[in-house]
């Protein structure tokens, strides 16, 4: 069953990925693609909690840590490959002209990252009320910048200036907090670790993303390593409460070139947490149990699990000039991947202090707002087969019998007097979600005409109905 399950993922993606829609900012230059094949997990528990994730639909997502200082993308200017140059040398800090002293200034940014103002609880209130259900937290980016207070390096926010602040084992208070507005919880850690001498040795030049020495020439090196990534990530799986997601970023750390025994990893983690949704993200097989398209949406449905993570700025963490996508943006674009059978987790950097933009407040609130009139036609959900016409998307309850329409109204547009699909025939009453009021529709030679009623918002519209 498991390899005719992956066989037809294969066929199945082999159309779908080679076409996506891409929301790819003027200032990303680099996103992870999906992974070209999906293996269903076998543990029980492991099913059942991705079952409850696969109902909640919404996910927040936050890249915090020292790139916040400056504003400037997390990790990759400390990258010497040639694609993070103009970041680095222009964008980041032109005044530094050597690459050995940008990485000194980079590292030396946790002498000021001290988020006096952050306030975990606010957070996590504000973002229940903003429609969102699970947490993708930044617990460490490739910088090596910890969020949490870890054993295994001095490079952490509880060593640095906000040691003695009140929430300074942030990551604990984050999560404590979200879990008490009954969100499902997941830590995002990168796999590899550029501060790490184990991983980019300070002797050694630094030419690309990778171990900058030869694994089996230093054996020992890389066993240090493996045992450091292992430690911290037992420490995440011990002493931080329940944990449901171990999101894994940094993709070409993997078997065969980078073993770092992630199936020993990620079993000891399901004994201490039951259930444990891993995602190491762009590598197929037992650890990846959803995929991550990264600023993107498949072409096509996808019948497994998986996860658009985008930006609700140009950037991944906190700049001093966003660029925030609309409110429409995120409500479209949500109806459109849930319809697709993805979650989407939107993601925001708060700054250095530990403020979320006031900008990006307004926008969640607004979503937020009309999830709370139309959520029912989002939160679990399943898919249809006949999934999308023109504007709308189609949504359906788990009973296969009542369905939703979503007609994605444009950005800048102004509602029509009606709304046509094909297929999905309605069977009695149509309700309108925002207000339970019913609405007029007629069905000729298969097409479905639905007549707005008049004074309505200009905004996306979400029906309910059962299909003959």
């Amino acid at each position: 069953m498991k390899k005719l399950l992956t066989l037809m993922t294969v066929i199945c993606l082999a159309g779908s990925m080679q076409a996506q829609k891409k929301f790819v900012s003027d200032k990303e230059t680099f996103v992870h693609e999906s992974s070209k094949e999906y293996e269903y997990p076998t543990d029980p528990l492991v099913l059942e909690k991705l079952n409850k994730w696969q109902d909640l639909k919404f996910g927040i997502m936050f890249h915090w840590g020292v790139y916040s200082v400056p504003g400037i993308a997390e990790s990759w200017a400390l990258c010497s490959e040639d694609r993070w140059f103009t970041q680095r040398r222009q964008e980041a800090r032109p005044d530094k002209p050597s690459y050995g002293e940008f990485k000194e200034w980079y590292w030396g940014l946790a002498d000021s990252f001290k988020p006096t103002r952050f306030e975990p609880a606010e957070w996590a209130s504000f973002m229940k009320k903003a429609g969102f259900k699970y947490l993708i937290f930044t617990t460490k980016h490739h910088d090596g910048f910890c969020m949490f207070d870890s054993k295994y390096t001095d490079y952490t926010v509880t060593k640095g200036p906000y040691k003695n602040g009140k929430y300074a084992n942030i990551a604990y208070h984050v999560f404590d907090a979200f879990r008490k507005q009954d969100f499902m919880i997941g830590a995002y850690f990168s796999k590899p670790d550029w501060h790490n001498e184990n991983y980019w040795d300070p002797f050694f030049a630094t030419p690309t993303r990778n171990p900058n020495y030869n694994l089996k020439k230093y054996p020992e090196k890389w066993d240090k390593f493996q045992k450091f990534v292992a430690g911290q990530i037992d420490e995440l799986m011990t002493d931080y409460g329940r944990i449901d997601i171990l999101w894994l970023d940094g993709g070409w750390v993997r078997k065969p070139e980078q073993d770092i025994k992630l199936d020993e990893i990620v079993d000891n983690s399901r004994k201490k947490q039951p259930g444990l949704i891993a995602v190491d993200r762009t590598v197929p097989g037992r650890n990846e149990n959803y995929q991550t398209p990264e600023q993107t949406i498949p072409k096509e449905q996808q019948n497994f699990p998986w996860e658009s993570c985008v930006t609700l700025s140009n950037t991944w963490g906190w700049n001093p000039n966003p660029k925030y996508k609309s409110t429409e943006w995120v409500i479209n674009t949500l109806a459109e991947v849930v319809a697709k059978g993805g979650c989407m987790a939107l993601n925001v950097g708060p700054d250095s202090e530990g403020v979320i933009d006031k900008i990006a407040c307004e926008r969640l609130n607004e979503v937020g707002t009309w999830l709370d009139k139309n959520g029912e036609a989002i939160y679990s959900t399943r898919t249809t087969p006949n999934y999308h016409y023109g504007n709308v998307w189609f949504t359906a309850n788990k009973n296969g019998k009542t369905l939703y329409a979503i007609y994605a109204m444009p950005e800048g547009s102004t509602l029509p007097e009606t709304i046509e699909w094909e297929g999905n025939v309605p069977s009695g009453r149509m309700t309108l979600l925002q207000n339970g009021k019913s609405v007029k529709y007629r069905v000729q030679n298969g097409k479905v005409t639905v007549t707005l009623p008049k004074g309505l918002k200009n905004e996306t519209l979400a029906f309910r109905f059962n299909s003959k």
